[in-house]
């Protein structure tokens, strides 16, 4: 294919835009009838370059979407407080989004170099694909919709925002080490794999992916006993699998705060400092999760030794596993571990030497950032 020239560019941002650029961005919201800062603000908070007043680069479509912009703040949908912050999150997902596809289509034509021998093929093939990933996206968001809107309705009374939730983070061990032994394709391939397997696993058990930070995924679940099952099935899966690092696991039940897709609060920060001391192949809960799965038979939760990680002072976890056919030891029962996590019991009690060894703190890699 011929490399990418201006008229290409042209033909495409017509099919993607919408139209021809003809409009600067002070004309776009007077047109609109948007206040002049204002339209400054939201087309940043879009995550879009800030354009000079006198350069031409809007069409018909940014009018209509400025317009259509105003008049959700006008019925009162969206908070004038918060339009911004909307917007933003809006951009941040959606630029990803866009991302994906473009790499999706590249390699497409990679793959069928018929398709992009011209570049009116590759006008015409981008135009024949945009209603059907338009399609996609919008019942996949409708579908999205659905579930949400049954969740928030289901606890009428309630702030939708601030909830009691499970957080869990399943980290990739070795991830930096692995990064310096490997090229970027098997890398790609390493990461593509994982993102699939984990969404897979949290979509099976009734949880939502919150986001994927690099080499984790972090995510909430309604339910103490689908958090588990999440940790525990993802953790066995990527050991199952020979092409992907072993995992590592931390979560904590709580009260958190769901805002513009993402999670904040001390029980997200409190679940991320038990993923960064659990050993691989380890899920370590907090205490309150461990109460919730006491009396849950398919579980067997091991005391861990105190450890002290940033933010917190004595944190005493508990490692989950699936429970063996005869568990022995001090806390093979469900009522003695209730007991234990409930400071029922000598919290002084030291556990077994093997206890010990694997509730040892490992040195968080540098440049982590929570």
């Amino acid at each position: 294919m011929a490399d990418s020239s201006e008229e290409l560019q042209q033909r495409l941002e017509r099919v993607l835009l919408g139209g021809r650029r003809k409009y600067t961005r002070l004309e776009v919201a007077e047109k609109a009838g948007v206040p002049e800062e204002r339209s400054r603000r939201l087309w940043r908070a879009l995550g879009f370059a800030t354009v000079r007043d006198d350069e031409v680069v809007f069409t018909d479509a940014d009018v209509e979407a400025m317009r259509t912009a105003d008049q959700l703040v006008q019925s009162g949908l969206i908070d004038p407080s918060i339009e911004v912050s909307v917007t933003r999150a809006l951009g941040q997902h959606l630029s990803r989004l866009a991302e994906w596809q473009v790499d999706m289509l590249w390699e497409l034509i990679k793959e069928q170099p018929e398709l992009g021998r011209s570049e009116r093929q590759v006008a015409r093939l981008v135009d024949r694909l945009l209603p059907e990933l338009e399609r996609v996206q919008n019942f996949v968001w409708r579908r999205h919709l659905a579930a949400y809107a049954g969740r928030a309705f289901a606890a009428a009374g309630d702030n939708v925002e601030a909830r009691t939730e499970v957080v869990g983070f399943v980290d990739m061990v070795g991830y930096t080490r692995l990064t310096r032994q490997i090229d970027e394709e098997e890398l790609s391939r390493v990461l593509d794999a994982f993102e699939l397997l984990a969404a897979e696993t949290i979509a099976e058990h009734r949880g939502r992916v919150v986001k994927m930070i690099g080499d984790e995924v972090l995510f909430v679940a309604d339910s103490a006993v689908d958090a588990a099952e999440i940790a525990l099935a993802l953790t066995e899966r990527t050991t199952a699998d020979e092409s992907l690092p072993a995992v590592r696991a931390g979560m904590a039940s709580g009260r958190i705060l769901a805002r513009f897709g993402d999670v904040y609060g001390s029980v997200v920060n409190l679940a991320a400092r038990l993923t960064s001391v659990a050993r691989p192949g380890t899920i370590l809960v907090d205490r309150e999760l461990a109460a919730e799965l006491a009396e849950e038979k398919a579980y067997e939760l091991r005391p861990r030794r105190p450890v002290t990680v940033r933010g917190y002072n004595r944190l005493r976890p508990a490692a989950l596993r699936r429970a063996s056919e005869a568990p022995t030891g001090m806390f093979a029962s469900s009522q003695a571990l209730a007991a234990e996590m409930l400071g029922l019991t000598d919290p002084t009690a030291e556990p077994a030497a093997e206890e010990e060894t694997e509730a040892r703190p490992r040195r968080r890699r540098r440049g982590r950032i929570r």
